[in-house]
């Protein structure tokens, strides 16, 4: 019988399973095999006349780094800038206009407890999923599931998030847009010092009118709310908002033509500001009367919230819509990474910056809130909210009623626009990545900005809809819906998907081949990590599912005193639905894709495809990987008889 001796029978797939190679006779040829980079190459000679091979000629060597090429995908041009960027994607407006009034909700200082709780079972295991996936594939959303061809629609699940979250975060900039200019104003136009707010206020303080001055400039002036009879009536286009929502896609669309290269510099004052006005705002409360008393109401203790869901519930959603889980974003950054960088270090540095600068902004709203509540007369709660009622009433009106208004104004509305930009940057950057790494040849320059260009100016055209006079009636509709049960469906398949069907210790694996040289306690942490991603992370996001539907169908969408139609509930139910429903679509597509048996078919879905690790493993590698199998073609030199 004959042994072959230079090649198995079988061969390694370059994701590590096995796959039948095609062996037959050829004598006049011969095939030399080297590895490299974990991807067999080979050349082949051809013998001439006199029987002496020629030499095949070594496979090409990588070429020496040197500039980019116009249309290559790039790379972040520091650490510093990763985590800057990741740092400013992260801390946005939620941490300033969520945070604190969930706090103050759920128990004040108790609400710490479920939301570190929280943090550490769901928040950390999830965002360093996300990040190790984009770190090791080095592609998009939606390109990297070649590690798992049947979860696809997990990328493009994350596509459908990232661009409702767009859609509607543009509209909070062009809000800030409009204030900040009106900021430059002395009096403010929304203060009682205003010559169109004296006969308001002084109706105010007769009790004659239960709106304030700021209220009245919100509801009227800025979205025209009094024009609408609710979502069914949109009414016409504020011309002053188009004209903001314009200036805030051109802005957006110039720090992102030239990628993360030159959005990278970018958050270097983006990311860093908003920390300069926290600080300065929590010394100005400092001196303020009655801001005492707000802090003590932002920490007070109830105990006994610990036992309601809401709060749980609550903590888990806080820690989604402030890290940006599941939106793409996080995935899309981290794959300009290097290779070995230490994706451990940055997801513990990024979540507990973000945890600690959420506590942090609350003492800057209620130290300021609670001198507005002292100079009023009333109690914290009267004057407490959340969301756009935080930033463009409550807020606000405390300040104009410091010393040097309009300066304290210009300093706030300048951190909530770059609060909002680098979260923008954020999701637009997952919606980019995972277009033109399916379409590499977009990255060009002039397609790319055409390609930009289309999109910013669809996502205004949708935008405009969100700044009519109910524009705010559809606003929050989206904003209650597309991270909802969608997104939780979303990462609960990712983290279910990478631990059962990739497999939760080839993952670890591929961390510690990501960080090489890695200490000890790594391994160890990475332990805490698999057991959360394969158990405790799962039935948390079950429970808040569980919870979320139940919470949807026992209550009623509301913006103020307006109650949502049925209709306009089950508009929203259909978004979340869009969003989760990509991930079974596009399993049928894959498993179609296949051949053989059904069973034959998943098998075959779930496997990676040969240019995953090529794309995983070392980056400067450049030779073409086919993703079909292929034929060896063996001369007798490579059989011996026996």
């Amino acid at each position: 019988m004959r042994v072959f001796e230079k090649w198995a029978s079988s061969t390694k797939r370059t994701d590590g399973t096995n796959q039948e190679g095609k062996i037959s006779e050829a004598p006049q040829a011969q095939a030399s095999w080297t590895l490299s980079n974990g991807t067999v190459e080979n050349s082949v000679g051809a013998q001439d006349g006199s029987g002496v091979s020629s030499q095949a000629q070594p496979p090409p060597q990588p070429p020496a780094p040197g500039p980019e090429a116009p249309n290559s995908r790039g790379s972040w041009g520091s650490k510093h800038e990763f985590l800057l960027s990741c740092i400013g994607y992260c801390v946005g407006l939620g941490n300033v206009w969520r945070f604190p009034y969930l706090c103050y909700r759920n128990g004040g200082g108790v609400f710490l407890i479920p939301y570190c709780i929280m943090m550490l079972v769901t928040g950390l295991p999830l965002f360093l999923m996300e990040l190790s996936l984009g770190q090791y594939g080095g592609a998009g959303p939606i390109t990297v599931w070649k590690c798992c061809p049947l979860l696809k629609g997990i990328g493009i699940g994350m596509l459908v998030v990232a661009s409702l979250v767009s859609l509607y975060y543009n509209v909070i900039i062009a809000w800030t847009f409009y204030y900040l200019g009106s900021s430059f104003q002395n009096p403010l136009p929304w203060s009682c010092e205003a010559p169109d707010n004296l006969q308001l206020c002084q109706n105010l303080t007769s009790n004659q009118s239960d709106l304030s001055a700021s209220e009245v400039f919100w509801n009227e002036r800025v979205l025209g709310l009094p024009g609408s009879t609710g979502l069914g009536d949109p009414g016409p286009v504020r011309w002053q908002l188009a004209v903001c929502l314009l200036a805030a896609w051109v802005f957006i669309f110039l720090c992102c033509l030239k990628g993360i290269r030159s959005s990278g510099k970018i958050v270097y004052i983006t990311a860093t500001f908003p920390y300069v006005v926290l600080i300065v705002l929590i010394i100005r409360g400092a001196t303020l009367q009655g801001s005492l008393r707000g802090v003590q109401f932002y920490l007070s203790t109830n105990w006994k919230r610990l036992g309601s869901a809401q709060v749980w519930n609550d903590a888990a959603s806080q820690i989604f819509y402030s890290l940006g889980i599941g939106f793409g974003g996080l995935l899309s950054m981290a794959s300009y990474n290097k290779f070995d960088n230490n994706v451990v270090r940055d997801t513990l540095v990024i979540v507990t910056g973000n945890c600690v600068t959420s506590f942090f902004a609350g003492f800057a709203i209620f130290s300021i809130l609670g001198h507005m509540a002292w100079k009023k007369g009333v109690e914290v709660s009267d004057v407490a909210d959340s969301g756009p009622g935080l930033a463009f009433v409550a807020y606000p009106e405390a300040l104009a009623l410091l010393p040097g208004s309009f300066i304290w104004s210009i300093l706030f509305f300048l951190m909530l626009f770059t609060l909002g930009i680098d979260t923008l940057f954020g999701n637009l950057e997952g919606i980019t990545t995972a277009i033109l790494d399916e379409f590499p040849v977009l990255r060009e320059r002039k397609w790319k900005a055409i390609f930009l260009a289309t999109l910013c100016f669809s996502f205004y055209l949708l935008g405009l809809l969100l700044i009519t006079e109910g524009g705010i009636y559809w606003f929050t509709l989206i904003d209650s819906y597309s991270t909802s049960f969608g997104l939780i469906i979303i990462t609960l398949f990712m983290c279910l998907g990478i631990a059962f069907f990739y497999g939760v210790n080839q993952f670890c694996d591929d961390i510690i081949d990501m960080l090489r040289l890695c200490p000890p306690w790594y391994s160890k942490l990475l332990i805490y990590f698999k057991v959360c991603w394969a158990l405790l992370t799962p039935l948390l996001l079950l429970f808040i599912l569980m919870y979320i539907f139940i919470e949807m169908y026992n209550t009623s969408l509301h913006y103020g005193t307006y109650e949502y139609p049925v209709w306009g509930k089950a508009l929203g139910v259909c978004l979340g639905v869009v969003c989760c429903v990509q991930i079974p679509l596009w399993a049928v597509v894959a498993v179609v894709k296949e051949s053989g048996t059904l069973r034959d078919r998943f098998q075959k879905a779930i496997r990676p495809l040969n240019s995953w690790k090529v794309t995983g493993g070392d980056r400067t590698f450049t030779l073409e990987t086919i993703d079909v199998p292929f034929s060896v073609t063996l001369t007798d030199h490579d059989f011996t008889e026996v």
